[in-house]
């Protein structure tokens, strides 16, 4: 089973939660059946001798799609400096799993640093469940570059209240905090240099970059790149450059995203390998994957921009090469 996962010095953990685009995707048990009858077919009626060489079957002869998923959770990803401080990006159904995952293993009162790419809804459907919200003590930061009180904050009292949830926003035990941030300004928090650049998208949306200890990491979804703004002159190399990690929207096709889907907020592999190369950028992370796309798909799409961005790279008579993985719920990739 091929999963990305490099090996780097630490400083930096980025752990996935969600890392679906539009909704949660599932995997049906149609699904689950396909890839049974793939490793029943792949093993061949082979024995094995014990747990680990069943392990090692499944690490070395079967590809990603078929002995693992991508996960359907919508977007939700950890930015772990190893301070006592939380820090994560958006709220989708992921938070649901880091909330129950932090309360096992550090208990309750706990800070919690949220930087919100934008409020439509799979970026923050997650917050309703995230139980940490509804015990007295945890302290809840929501950081955004859209207003806070007109936007971040209405948006999350409109889908926690009747008759869409049984519980209201106002009636949360935690203490819910909204932070206003802006582009052009460097923030301190968590232990973390945190900036911040407005993105094309509908109702506007923003991606991040986190820095410590000389890495940086770029959260950059719900972002739409068209080709003839590719220069010089395109804020998002600065933003991206010489970044150790950018987690980066593919979720549509080269053709989807200057066709049809045009002007609906989101980009292409193809763009992201471009926009990666330009700013020197060392390891894209595909992200916010097309929901109907099924694990086969989006190794499909992983393969095709790892060939792709060989292809450019030669083209450009560049030496250093792009690392190009795929995000899945579950991933770590340690900076």
């Amino acid at each position: 089973m091929s999963a990305p996962s490099p090996i780097t010095p630490p400083g930096l953990v980025i752990r996935f939660w969600g890392t679906r685009g539009s909704l949660p995707a599932p995997l049906s048990a149609a699904a689950v059946r396909q890839k049974v009858l793939a490793v029943l077919t792949k093993a061949d009626g082979r024995r094995f001798a014990d747990r680990a060489a069943m392990e090692d079957f499944l690490d070395r002869e079967l590809d990603f799609a078929t002995a693992g998923t991508y996960g359907g959770n919508s977007a939700c990803v950890q930015i772990d400096g190893g301070g006592e401080e939380l820090v994560f990006c958006d709220l989708g159904s992921g938070a649901r799993e880091l909330g129950q995952k932090v309360l096992a293993e550090r208990g309750p009162h706990n800070v919690y640093n949220v930087f919100l790419s934008h409020v439509h809804w799979d970026h923050i459907m997650g917050f309703p469940f995230f139980t940490p919200a509804y015990i007295p003590g945890n302290v809840i930061r929501i950081h955004s570059g859209h207003d806070v009180e007109d936007v971040v904050r209405r948006a999350l009292l409109r889908q926690q209240s009747a008759p869409c949830f049984p519980v209201d926003f106002d009636k949360l035990g935690a203490r819910i905090e909204f932070v206003r941030l802006h582009p052009g300004q460097r923030y301190d928090i968590a232990g973390l240099e945190v900036q911040l650049l407005k993105q094309q998208h509908s109702g506007d949306s923003y991606g991040y970059r986190f820095t410590r200890g000389g890495r940086s990491v770029v959260y950059s979804t719900d972002s739409e790149h068209k080709y003839e703004q590719l220069d010089d002159s395109y804020p998002f190399i600065d933003f991206f450059r010489d970044a150790d990690l950018v987690i980066f929207d593919a979720m549509y096709s080269l053709a989807d995203a200057v066709s049809v889907k045009e002007d609906w907020g989101h980009s292409s592999n193809i763009i992201a390998v471009e926009l990666c190369q330009l700013a020197r950028a060392r390891h894209l992370c595909l992200f916010h994957h097309e929901p109907v796309f099924d694990d086969a798909m989006l190794d499909k799409v992983l393969a095709e921009t790892v060939r792709f961005e060989a292809i450019s790279r030669a083209a450009a008579d560049s030496a250093a090469p792009l690392r190009v993985s795929a995000a899945y719920d579950g991933l770590e990739i340690r900076l």
